[in-house]
C-alpha cells in the first residue's frame, strides 16, 4: 500500500509533458482566433492558388483564422524585404508565413530572420515521416532545427512524349546524352538561375562525382575546383545536342511543357513527379507522355513553410502550418485532381480512414519505377554553380 502514492506520482510525472504541450497548443489556438495570416507563396500555378483558397475557407470555418495569399514571383524578393524590415527596426512585419526552402531558408536562418524554433511542437508534426523522408529535417543539407515546417516533397523527374521519341535506354545522365544524340534538338533545360535549370546542374554535379558527401558540406573553392570539371565536360558534350544547339535556353519549366505539348520538344523535366499526370488530365499534354527518374537516384527535397521573426500573427501562422500538415489537407494536396504534390506524412502509420484519403487512381503519366532520393547539395553551392554556368554558357 505504501507504493501506490509513488506509482501514481510517477505516472503523473510521465504525463506532465504531454499535458503541458496540449495546454500550450490550446493557448496558441486561442491566440490565433481572429488573426489574419499573410502567407507569401509562389503564385504561378492556378491549381496551387485554388488549393490555398480551399485551405483559407477551412481555416476560417474551423479556427477563425483568415488566410491571405500574397502571390510571389520569386521568394528571394521576400527575403530581401524581411532583411530590409530588420535593418529598419520594424518589429511588426509585412508577412506572417512564407513558402520557402533551399538558399532562401539558409539566408534567413543565418541572418536571424526567422521566428522559432516552433515546427516540431505542432501536434501534426508527429505524423511526418522523418525517418523515411529525412529531408523533412534537413533543407539542402542545412539542419532545419524547428525553424520551418515541412509541407510537401519534390524529386527531379523527366517526361517523354513516346509518340515522338522512345524513353532513354539507360535512365541516367549517360543515357540522356545517348538519347539526345539520337534525337537532337528535342530536349533542353531552363536557363539558370531559374530553379529547374539549377537543379539539372546539381543533378549533374552529384551524379558525375563519386564523392557526393563533399556536396553536403558548405561550398569551398577547393571542392568546387575538384568536382565541377566533370559537369562542364558533360555539358560541353550535351549542349550541341539540345534545342537550338544549346545556344538558347527557355526561361521556365512552363515554357518547356508548352514546347513538349506543341511537339517542338520530345522530353522535358520537372521537380514534381506527379506534374505530367496532372497535365495529361488537364489535356495540356497527350496521354502518350511517360514519366521516369534516373534509376541510380535523382535529387529530391522538401519544401517548407516558415514564420518571419517579426510576424504580426505568429500564433495564427502556427495554426495554418498545423492544418497544412493534417491528413485531410495533405491528401487533398496530393490528389492529382487538386495539386498532385507528394505528401510529407508517413501514410502507412495513419488510421485506416486517413490512409484511404491518399488512395490514387492508376492514371497515365505517373512514375512507374520510383528512384532513390538524393539529398540536395548544401545551399551554398548554388550561387557559384550558377555564376560559373553563366560565365561559360550564358552569353
Amino acid at each position: 500500500m505504501q507504493r501506490r502514492p509513488f506509482l501514481l506520482s510517477a505516472a503523473a510525472l510521465l504525463a506532465a509533458p504531454a499535458v503541458r504541450a496540449q495546454d500550450a497548443w490550446a493557448r496558441i489556438e486561442q491566440g490565433a482566433r481572429g488573426q489574419t495570416v499573410v502567407f507569401n507563396a509562389w503564385g504561378g500555378s492556378e491549381r496551387i492558388n485554388a488549393y490555398l483558397q480551399w485551405a483559407a475557407g477551412e481555416l476560417q470555418s474551423a479556427h477563425g483564422v483568415t488566410l491571405t495569399h500574397v502571390k510571389l514571383a520569386d521568394t528571394a524578393e521576400f527575403v530581401r524585404r524581411v532583411r530590409a524590415e530588420k535593418a529598419a527596426g520594424r518589429r511588426e512585419g509585412s508577412a506572417d508565413l512564407v513558402w520557402i526552402n533551399g538558399e532562401n531558408f539558409l539566408s534567413m536562418k543565418r541572418e536571424g530572420l526567422l521566428f522559432g524554433p516552433w515546427a516540431e511542437q505542432l501536434p501534426n508534426f508527429a505524423l511526418v515521416d522523418v525517418e523515411g523522408k529525412p529531408t523533412t529535417r534537413i533543407d539542402f543539407a542545412e539542419p532545419v532545427q524547428g525553424l520551418e515546417a515541412p509541407w510537401g516533397m519534390a524529386q527531379l523527374s523527366f517526361f517523354v512524349d513516346t509518340a515522338r521519341a522512345p524513353l532513354p535506354a539507360a535512365r541516367s545522365l549517360a543515357g540522356l546524352l545517348e538519347w539526345a544524340g539520337r534525337h537532337p534538338g528535342r530536349f533542353t533545360y531552363p536557363r539558370p538561375p531559374q530553379f529547374m535549370g539549377s537543379t539539372f546542374l546539381k543533378q549533374g554535379l552529384a551524379e558525375l562525382n563519386p564523392d557526393r558527401a563533399a556536396l553536403a558540406r558548405p561550398h569551398t573553392a577547393e571542392a568546387f575546383a575538384r568536382l565541377a570539371p566533370a559537369l562542364w565536360a558533360y555539358l560541353d558534350r550535351l549542349h550541341p545536342l539540345l534545342w537550338r544547339g544549346g545556344r538558347q535556353f527557355p526561361a521556365s519549366p512552363a515554357a518547356i511543357v508548352q514546347m513538349v505539348a506543341d511537339g517542338e520538344l520530345a522530353m522535358g523535366l520537372t521537380f514534381n513527379p506527379n506534374e505530367p499526370a496532372n497535365l495529361i488530365s488537364a489535356r495540356t499534354l497527350p496521354a502518350s507522355v511517360q514519366t521516369f527518374q534516373f534509376s541510380g537516384g535523382t535529387l529530391g527535397n522538401t519544401h517548407f513553410v516558415a514564420i518571419p521573426f517579426n510576424a504580426r500573427a505568429s500564433a495564427g501562422a502556427q495554426v495554418v502550418a498545423n492544418f497544412l500538415l493534417s491528413p485531410r489537407a495533405q491528401a487533398r494536396k496530393a490528389d492529382l485532381r487538386q495539386w498532385g504534390d507528394p505528401t510529407v506524412l508517413a501514410v502507412s502509420r495513419l488510421a485506416p480512414a486517413e490512409r484511404a484519403l491518399f488512395a490514387a487512381a492508376d492514371v497515365p503519366g505517373l512514375v512507374r519505377e520510383p528512384a532513390p532520393v538524393w539529398p540536395e547539395p548544401h545551399a551554398s553551392w548554388v550561387e557559384p554553380l550558377e555564376t560559373e554556368w553563366l560565365r561559360r554558357y550564358g552569353v
